[in-house]
């Protein structure tokens, strides 16, 4: 059965003509403003890992199946090896993504108002100015669930189950950039269950949904099923480590990753499905769901942040009624809260302050500290490896803490004369070990002295010179004669998942 009739709530009527002008003008600022900052900063710790692994492609890696990766070699290739030209991703996607929610808006009966207001609303919000800034998975992850969101509204307004093969298709892609896909494909079924319509279930294309889903993932699937299936491991141990504070910081984060003046507009399109729009309330109540699902297992709070961009989009053709009959007194006390909102998401999402003053931001934003004070970082080794006579570097090791100290050496590093590191973190653990020919001194960056190490004593500690106090900041960096045993002996002590 390839269509399934509508219920009697479902909208007939034709939808609004899509403002394309002003929902594309809010783009073209948008792309610009990304572009004209996006390396204003510099790197961050994330992106020179996703730089290794776009160096070493495979179906999959210890915390991330390979879309961004790819994504970062593309880019990076056509456009450069800087930061700007990796960026250009990040700002596609994001433009990307204002135009899907601008399209929600219109599914959910929005006009041109609503559609362009969605559009604003929707690059403004600290969420996406945070993950637009920069590459990221969440960058791919934001698009993919709007699209989600975009497709199964269609489908459940329609009634055409055809909807089912497209949203197959996005599962699959989706799955292969980030396994958060089946946390909004649970809370969609929950809903779909509990508030219909229930007929779009009865349908071969949702067979034939899930079976292109699972061809585009098999790849990724099998790579994870060799591998022991890595990421769940990683998952487990962020729950473990953050979960707690995930939780108490849950409500918080997520009214800071909206624009605080938008909270009205996207509780009122939670309203709104059961008011107007009850065919949709499925899409609108996967939100409580997944955030429910997010507190039990303590997941982080930005999971569910792409769900407040349908639920704005759902929300905004009410607001925009509401703005045309208010008073005066509430239209100015709404414009004051939407300037102080934007000037708060902008200061937290995009790089105005300068590196010594960015204290503020770094308080809401712990991303903003990972993007400085690289070259400097990189430069403080150079200087601790050169202490090493000159006889012994070639059987010398640098062994750092973490994939983002290891990307930053890759990244800088030749040109200052040091040879490719190793660290025991999530896939660089599978690049490694070192050669055990390699049984010289080692330079041990912000790990600690495992007995594997003889003769350490620490050299000196990081200094970005900035006064930010992000993840490198006061590193030490020790010096040890040697190893105790081969590196091939020694490497699997030193895998870290997490």
């Amino acid at each position: 059965m390839a269509v399934v009739a509508p219920r009697e709530d479902t909208q007939q009527a034709a939808l609004p003509s899509f403002a394309a002008k002003p929902v594309l003008a809010v783009v073209v600022v948008q792309a610009a403003v990304l572009t004209a900052l996006s390396g204003r900063y510099g790197w961050h710790r994330d992106e020179f890992y996703y730089l290794a692994a776009g160096k070493r492609l495979a179906w999959g890696y210890v915390d991330q199946p390979p879309i961004t990766p790819v994504l970062a070699r593309l880019f990076t290739e056509v456009f450069g090896d800087t930061v700007v030209g990796l960026r250009v991703s990040a700002t596609l996607l994001g433009v990307a993504t204002v135009l899907v929610t601008a399209l929600i808006a219109r599914e959910c009966g929005g006009g041109r108002t609503a559609q362009w207001l969605t559009a604003a609303a929707t690059a403004l919000s600290t969420y996406v100015l945070v993950s637009t800034h920069m590459l990221s998975t969440t960058t791919v992850d934001t698009l993919v669930w709007t699209t989600l969101a975009l497709f199964a509204l269609r489908l459940l307004r329609t009634g055409d189950t055809r909807w089912w093969l497209a949203i197959g298709a996005v599962v699959g892609v989706g799955m292969a950039n980030k396994w958060l896909v089946p946390l909004f494909l649970l809370a969609l079924a929950i809903g779909v269950l509990a508030f219909g319509p229930r007929s779009v279930l009865r349908s071969w294309w949702l067979a034939a949904g899930v079976v292109l889903a699972l061809a585009l993932l098999t790849p990724v699937l099998i790579w994870q099923a060799r591998h022991d299936f890595p990421l769940l491991t990683v998952a487990g141990g962020i729950s473990a480590d953050d979960g707690v504070e995930n939780r108490v910081m849950f409500v918080p984060m997520e009214l800071v990753y909206s624009l605080p003046v938008l909270v009205p507009v996207w509780f009122n399109g939670m309203l709104r499905t059961w008011r107007e729009l009850r065919w949709a309330r499925a899409v609108a109540m996967s939100y409580p769901v997944v955030c429910v699902v997010l507190l039990i297992s303590g997941g982080k709070p930005y999971y569910a942040a792409s769900l407040l961009l349908v639920l704005t989009a759902i929300g905004a053709e009410p607001f925009v009624r509401w703005l045309r009959s208010a008073s005066r007194t509430w239209r100015a006390i709404t414009a004051v809260g939407a300037a102080i909102s934007l000037v708060v998401s902008c200061v937290v999402g995009l790089p105005l302050l300068p590196e010594r003053a960015a204290g503020p931001a770094l308080a809401l934003n712990a991303e903003v500290g990972e993007q400085m004070g690289w070259p400097t970082f990189v430069d403080t080794v150079a200087a601790v490896w050169r202490q090493i006579p000159e006889a012994d570097r070639g059987r010398a090791v640098i062994l750092t803490a973490n994939y983002g100290e290891a990307g930053a050496i890759e990244y800088y590093g030749p040109e200052r004369g040091l040879p490719q590191p190793y660290s025991g973190h999530m896939s660089y653990a599978d690049w490694g070990p070192p050669p055990d020919t390699s049984n010289g001194p080692v330079l041990l960056i912000g790990v600690g002295v495992p007995s594997q190490f003889v003769g350490c004593r620490e050299v000196t500690a990081n200094d970005n010179g900035l006064g930010i106090d992000n993840d490198e900041q006061g590193m030490p960096i020790r010096l040890c004669t040697g190893t105790t045993a081969p590196w091939s002996q020694i490497w699997p002590g030193l895998r870290r998942f997490y």
